[in-house]
């Protein structure tokens, strides 16, 4: 006997009137579900747009279409830093432009976890650098890195991780510590420079032989480097840290005030405020000198924090060996000030430049909160070559404040590219 079915000899009249009450049954039940359990629309899309955050950068990669550019994407002020097993791009002894006080590799630093780890946003992922990206969007252009020996770190981490496709060749070099420098990538007629101004604004630098304070003259830009802004397609600007120093502060040619000078009979008026100045005239500069000429984009690397537990002299001075977490280190004090003042300078410039400037895109490179996050990275004592060969010392020089190569800096030269990619879409899109 096969199977019978309930239906199969039932008249078709039948079937055309249980028909409509099985679906209006069947909607009736999906409303009742819909009232009691509503569908978490609203709270998603709330979750995916995060609520009064500042949209740092935008993602957008070769690879992307145009929706992908209007999803606001924070590289920078929420994250976390994660494992990675696949590493640096480089090593220290692929590249020559390594300063060598930071190749922690070269002088013997025999941890090597702080090259295993990645920062990833919240909100999106931060690709792996992509030399051959870079070299393509800068063809036939001079990217020029000016400030103190930050912008000198982040210049030899961005050559180092360009030099893994492309060496680039020194054809220029000047100055004390080769503070000026000029490289060229012939296969892309690219220029890369580094000028050495670590007030951006004209100053006179403190000497072993001469003054013990700095002289800083904060209506006049700094020659060094602003004379050769018309050939400049790209600046990065990046200083905060000689700021602390002691100093005499002019404008108009009459002494504004000083930070610690003691003997002086100048009034005390911290830093703080010139650091702010010192940004006011450098972008106003800028501003000015491009009105009405060619396209310049100007890129500010923040505040870059330092990791001192006690004396820099005093073996142990920076002894973390890993990030810290998510919610266990909070930005704030002089670290959090430095960084707002660049922030409230760079949005001030973007309304000036609108008012009377084209062809001029300024950007915030937020590094800040992630680097406060990576004490592990700099090279304490080994800013030396093998400082304990003979035994451990009580007394050792460390270096808390710059960034082994490779190390966390890498991820700054990450975060720019994307930067740089996001400017050539929305150039292409002509927005």
């Amino acid at each position: 006997m096969g199977t019978i079915h309930p239906l199969k000899d039932q008249p078709h009249s039948l079937t055309t009137k249980l028909l409509p009450w099985s679906l209006y049954a069947l909607l009736s039940l999906a409303l009742l579900r819909l009232y009691f359990y509503p569908l978490p629309l609203t709270q998603s899309l709330l979750h995916q747009v995060p609520q009064n955050k500042p949209i740092i950068i935008t993602s957008s990669s070769s690879q992307e279409d145009d929706r992908f550019n209007r999803i606001p994407c924070d590289y920078t002020t929420n994250g976390k830093w994660v494992r990675d097993k696949s590493g640096p791009l480089y090593n220290g002894t692929s590249c020559g432009t390594i300063k060598e006080g930071q190749n922690c590799i070269s002088h013997g630093r025999p941890d090597m976890g702080y090259l295993y780890w990645r920062w990833k946003p919240k909100q999106c992922k931060l690709p792996r650098f992509e030399p051959a990206t870079f070299l393509r969007l800068f063809q036939n252009k001079h990217l020029a890195f000016v400030g103190d020996s930050m912008a000198r770190n982040q210049l030899e981490s961005l050559l180092c991780l360009l030099a893994t496709v492309s060496p680039p060749d020194l054809i220029y070099q000047n100055g004390d510590d080769n503070k000026f420098r000029r490289w060229y990538f012939p296969s892309y007629n690219i220029h890369i420079s580094i000028y050495w101004s670590p007030f951006l604004v004209k100053g006179i630098e403190k000497s072993n032989t001469g003054l013990n304070y700095n002289r800083l003259y904060l209506d006049l830009v700094d020659e060094k480097w602003a004379s050769d802004m018309g050939e400049m397609d790209m600046i990065v600007l990046s200083v905060g840290h000689w700021f602390l120093h002691p100093a005499v502060y002019f404008e108009e040619d009459s002494v504004l005030g000083c930070h610690y000078c003691p003997g002086l009979n100048h009034t005390e008026i911290g830093f703080y405020d010139i650091f702010r100045k010192a940004f006011k005239t450098t972008l106003k500069a800028i501003v000015e000198k491009k009105h009405g000429s060619s396209e310049i984009d100007v890129i500010v690397t923040t505040f870059s924090p330092s990791h001192f537990q006690g004396d820099w002299d005093k073996a142990g001075a920076c002894p973390k060996k890993k990030p810290f977490m998510e919610g266990e280190k909070l930005l704030e004090g002089m670290d959090l000030e430095m960084r707002n003042i660049e922030v409230e300078e760079v949005e001030a410039a973007k309304i000036k430049a609108t008012q009377f400037s084209t062809g001029l895109r300024l950007e915030v490179l937020d590094v800040t909160k992630l680097s406060s996050m990576r004490p592990d990275g700099h090279p304490g004592p080994y800013m030396y070559p093998f400082p304990f060969a003979n035994g451990v010392t009580e007394r050792v020089p460390n270096d808390c404040v710059h960034w082994c190569l490779p190390g966390p800096i890498d991820t700054w030269n990450e975060i720019m590219l994307e930067v740089v990619k996001r400017w050539h879409a929305q150039s292409r899109r002509g927005g």
